[in-house]
């Protein structure tokens, strides 16, 4: 898994169908990256916060909220400085 993609991801891009399986963690409802947050990641790279925010169907502030938080958390148990 040098790439980052599971198996199931790999199918899903060489096959060019959209996965369905909506229990899967990496599950998103957006049929431009096969519905698998992991080849959105592998496709795009590094995205902005208003690209995350259209696969998520949610506002761009909203995703700033929840990198905030995340932060905030994160250097609260040291995980970063």
């Amino acid at each position: 898994m040098k790439d980052g993609l599971l198996s199931c991801s790999r199918i899903c891009r060489a096959t060019k169908i959209n996965c369905n399986k909506v229990d899967c963690k990496f599950f998103i409802d957006y049929s431009d990256d096969y519905n698998c947050c992991l080849i959105s990641i592998y496709e795009n790279g590094f995205m902005t916060l208003r690209q995350i925010g259209e696969r998520l169907k949610i506002s761009f502030a909203r995703v700033k909220q929840i990198e905030t938080k995340a932060l905030k958390k994160m250097k609260k148990s040291k995980l970063i400085s």
